[in-house]
């Protein structure tokens, strides 16, 4: 084994750029505080979903054209860095909106906070492939999936606790002003983690790709990699089934708000018991990864995300409510574990931002579904779009059966 590769040290600034960037974006949490932020200045479900997706989508040409110039780089560290320093700048910013804008213009905060979500998100289009091709060169396939879940385990575990900081600051201080701690305290947990990537040991890739003379040319080329390779084809209708579950996911919060007459604050537990769900089940994920049992976990986690869904249709008390998160997020870093390792798999080293960005890219069409979703639940209601995620999760969990966790040179599983 190459000493270049699978540093323990490495690991360790992986393990804690999640710890501390999962407790900064987990105080905000996407699917539980976010709509609670979001429907304090409007009461639109599709704004809703907005806000939701701009925070979870990232920036679909950008991944693209950052792949078109890390295909040709030898280190990605240096960009990297300037991509952490502007994402901490926005969030930041949407803190600093809230609290001097947010009690009297809603309006124009509403305006700022999707400026700032949109930025956040922009720059994951670059910040997303250069992470990706550090994580990817820097660690083996099994090696990298063990890395992987024990970074998702403790990022549950910084989560979970980001929860009860968000459940302080609902409830200690009048909204919106407890809104815009959350982003500002969120920020100085986020750049620890930016911290601990920054100074990870890089070493220079040996095999890259010539560059294209323009962006065309290689927007072309990755259209020509797609319709050529069967695998990575079904590994993208896969996962972009996967994210089916966000039409209707970050409205069972509100939900349960509305129907148990709950206060707001319960928010924070929704997303104590998602992030519980998250946590604990990578312990179970790590030890799939480590056998080269992507497959199994993606397929694992549909099973899991189908009865969180058919729960929800009969949910009728905060118990039953509390159980569909802990399933949600257990199956969601299941997802997210199997589809980030099998895109390694399956890609050659040399074409491998562009392979990551190919999927990606595609595939960010599912993290704003949230926006479909909230125009259908206010068109057909709960049970309709209930019944309608059922359906797409069913479809995504028998094409799980045809991913490959392993490949020979001409792609066929070994």
């Amino acid at each position: 084994m190459s000493k270049k590769i699978d540093l323990p040290s490495n690991r360790l600034k992986i393990i804690l750029h999640g710890f501390f960037y999962s407790g900064g974006i987990g105080i905000a949490e996407p699917s539980t505080v976010l709509p609670v932020i979001v429907n304090y200045f409007s009461n639109s479900s599709a704004l809703i979903g907005l806000f939701s997706s701009l925070l979870r989508g990232g920036a679909v040409i950008m991944q693209l054209y950052a792949a078109f110039h890390a295909q040709t780089y030898h280190k990605v560290l240096k960009p990297l860095k300037l991509i952490f320093v502007f994402r901490f700048i926005t969030w930041f910013s949407i803190g600093l909106s809230i609290y001097f804008f947010g009690e009297n213009y809603h309006t124009l905060t509403l305006w700022l906070f999707g400026l700032g979500l949109f930025s956040f998100s922009f720059s994951a289009g670059f910040g997303t492939i250069y992470f990706s091709e550090l994580l990817g060169k820097s660690f083996t396939n099994e090696y990298r999936g063990k890395t992987i879940a024990i970074r998702q385990f403790f990022s549950g575990v910084s989560a979970i606790a980001s929860g009860g900081i968000s459940g302080w600051f609902l409830a200690n201080f009048n909204e919106p002003y407890s809104f815009a701690y959350l982003f500002l305290t969120s920020s100085i947990f986020m750049s620890l983690g930016y911290l601990s990537v920054s100074i990870m040991t890089e070493f220079p890739k040996t095999e890259v790709s010539e560059k294209e003379k323009n962006f065309g040319k290689f927007l072309k080329n990755a259209i020509i990699i797609y319709k050529a390779d069967k695998l990575l084809q079904n590994q993208i209708i896969t996962r972009l089934l996967s994210y089916s579950f966000l039409l209707i996911f970050p409205f069972i919060g509100i939900r349960a708000i509305n129907t148990l007459e709950i206060s707001k604050g319960y928010a924070a537990l929704f997303a104590f018991m998602l992030l519980s769900g998250s946590t604990l089940s990578n312990i179970f994920w790590g030890r799939l990864s480590s056998q080269n049992k992507n497959k199994l976990i993606a397929t694992i986690s549909f099973i899991i995300m189908i009865t969180a869904i058919t729960t929800a249709i009969f949910a009728n008390n905060l118990y039953v409510y509390s159980a569909i998160f802990i399933l949600a997020g257990a199956a969601s870093d299941g997802f997210k574990l199997s589809f980030s390792n099998l895109i390694f798999i399956i890609s050659p080293d040399e074409k491998r931002p562009v392979y990551i960005a190919i999927q990606n890219n595609i595939t960010s069409l599912g993290m704003f579904f949230s926006i479909p979703g909230g125009i259908l639940l206010s068109l057909v209601g709960y049970n309709f779009l209930f019944i309608i995620v059922i359906i797409a999760l069913t479809i995504g969990l028998f094409y799980s059966f045809k991913l490959k966790n392993s490949i020979s040179l001409n792609k066929v599983q070994d």
